[in-house]
């Protein structure tokens, strides 16, 4: 069986999407980009093209507020 962050594939060729595991990886992993984010430098964050306020404004938006596309 393999497993993503966003579905399940099943050993019959099924998928099962936003399986409460699936669910619970892409919020932990939510939760820990938001937070590297929010922990970077100023230097860092220049060269990503992100300011300070933008990297606030993400670390800060709700654990469930993702792009639908990584949701599955």
């Amino acid at each position: 069986m393999t497993m993503t962050a966003h579905s399940t594939t099943m050993p019959h060729g099924g998928h099962r999407s936003h399986s409460l595991l699936a669910r619970l990886r892409l919020g932990l992993t939510v939760r820990r980009e938001r937070r590297r984010l929010a922990e970077l430098d100023d230097a860092a964050l220049r060269d990503i093209g992100v300011s300070r306020d933008q990297a606030r404004a993400e670390a800060e938006r709700p654990l469930w507020d993702v792009p639908a596309y990584w949701r599955g």
